[in-house]
């Protein structure tokens, strides 16, 4: 279903998150430079819902989750387009998160689908190439295609960007990084490669690192490489994992992310419990919450932060 541009309902937002991330609960032990952002004053105050550090110490009971534009604003844009971003540098967040994927010819490109059918004209400009998935095409080929047109005309010629592109675009405009790596059993290396152009482009510096990039997946086995490989990046485990389990989960991530629906006050404080290898309390980010009733139930059962299609939206409720 085609979402509509910047009048788009919330209805098309939630079908935009729900069904496109499918969960499993995980059991057993897990398998193995931007700008700065204007000061606060410059900013609206509603914006202050979606500008906390990552590295904060833990928030009050009293303060509003982070709000994460989820995909960029991707209610309003296109999904993990640099339209999406700037949307929601437009509304006032500092946080938006993307989703990596690796082409044949082994560049990172930001888009969610291990497909390319949904979101671009693929079908039609390389009519023989079926499924048209991303591991098939070079980096040259994805960037002859159109990106923009499946969500509305006036996004036409909107291009899939490579992570490169993404964040020069987002430092550009001073935003923080939630970066999910796709289908890591698909790319053998994704998680060298992605710390490899995150370095490059200045994004494991003491400044990002502290403050400004997280990196999460569904794979527990890629967060943990991660981890290994650069011990000082903040990680995150997508999915709800057993609370028996959690233990195991600590020693290498700093936040376990849900979905809004298996999300309950004691299983937020079974995370909160525990502390993960940098010493801090983990956290919970709940996705994707795309109504002002799922915002205020996350909100009450104490998550961290919130990754949503309707920011503006959230950030109303909670803010």
């Amino acid at each position: 279903m085609r979402a509509g541009a910047a009048t788009a309902s919330v209805a098309a937002a939630v079908l935009l998150g729900a069904g496109t991330l499918v969960l499993a609960t995980t059991t057993g032990t897990p398998a193995g430079g931007g700008g700065a952002r204007p000061a606060a004053a410059a900013r609206p105050a509603a914006a202050d819902a979606g500008a906390r550090p990552a590295g904060e110490p833990a928030r009050s009971r009293a303060a509003a989750p982070l709000v994460i534009a989820h995909r960029g604003a991707s209610a309003y844009a296109p999904e993990n387009t640099l339209a999406a971003v700037d949307k929601a540098d437009a509304l006032g967040f500092d946080w938006v998160e993307n989703d990596v994927q690796l082409t044949r010819d082994g560049v990172l490109v930001v888009i969610h689908d291990t497909g390319l059918k949904r979101t671009t004209d693929a079908e039609e400009v390389f009519p023989d190439r079926a499924p048209w998935a991303v591991k098939d095409f070079t980096a040259a080929e994805i960037a002859r295609l159109d990106a923009g047109s499946w969500f509305g005309p006036e996004y036409a010629g909107a291009r899939v960007p490579t992570l490169q592109q993404y964040l020069r675009r987002i430092g550009r405009n001073g935003q923080n990084l939630l970066l999910e790596i796709k289908s890591p059993e698909t790319y053998p290396g994704i998680e060298r490669a992605t710390l490899r152009v995150l370095g490059q482009e200045g994004w494991l510096d003491r400044e990002h690192v502290r403050s400004r990039l997280v990196i999460q997946s569904f794979g527990a086995g890629s967060v943990r490489k991660v981890h290994e490989q650069r011990p000082d990046v903040i990680t995150a485990l997508l999915g709800t994992p057993a609370v028996a389990d959690l233990p195991s989960y600590a020693a290498f991530t700093d936040r376990i992310n849900p979905s809004q629906a298996s999300v309950s006050r004691a299983y937020v404080a079974a995370v909160h419990a525990l502390k993960g290898p940098h010493g801090k309390r983990l956290q919970v980010n709940a996705w994707t919450v795309n109504n002002a009733a799922q915002a205020l139930r996350m909100a009450r059962y104490g998550v961290d932060g919130i990754l949503t299609n309707t920011p503006d939206v959230v950030r109303k409720a909670t803010g």
